[in-house]
């Protein structure tokens, strides 16, 4: 069974490594930089929310998002979101998870919206979840991502309503 609570220091590590690993897979999230153990509590400490997804039986964090607004003062109340899970526990719909717990979360810290900003065309199954979880798509920009391989994807805009 998968629990999500708040991040704690404790997590840092395996956070820290959960994060990076999606960074080095190069096709999700926009930072090229891993984080060092002297950024990474720092990092998810700082969000409005940290979320964590752990294994009841065996303790281990599985997944983990940050919660944060998308914009300043007048935009201030749309949150983003990212959501990263652990690359052997994939397909066993903690994503899915994370992102329901993150909407639950984000209105009860007085968001109105989510808005993810820069989702990859090429991650159908992130894109088939948040259609079914109701999202909106806003739009699509031509060659927004630089993949890993070099070669440039499709990035998708969308927005749901907390």
């Amino acid at each position: 069974m998968i629990i999500i609570r708040e991040y704690q220091q404790q997590d840092m590590a395996e956070a820290m490594g959960i994060w990076n690993e999606v960074v080095r897979e190069g096709v999700a999230f926009p930072q090229v930089e891993e984080l060092t153990e002297r950024e990474a509590d720092g990092f998810f400490s700082s969000q409005s929310y940290t979320g964590v997804a752990v294994d009841s039986e065996t303790g281990e964090l599985v997944g983990l998002y940050i919660l944060h607004p998308n914009n300043v003062g007048r935009c201030g109340h749309i949150a983003n979101t990212s959501y990263a899970v652990r690359s052997d526990k994939r397909g066993l719909h903690i994503g899915e998870q994370l992102v329901k717990d993150s909407l639950a979360m984000g209105a009860r810290l007085g968001f109105r919206l989510m808005q993810f900003n820069a989702v990859v065309a090429a991650n159908v199954h992130a894109l088939h979840l948040y259609q079914r979880l109701g999202f909106t798509q806003l739009g699509r920009i031509p060659q927004g991502f630089l993949m890993k391989d070099g070669h440039y994807e499709d990035i998708i805009l969308l927005y749901i309503e907390l």
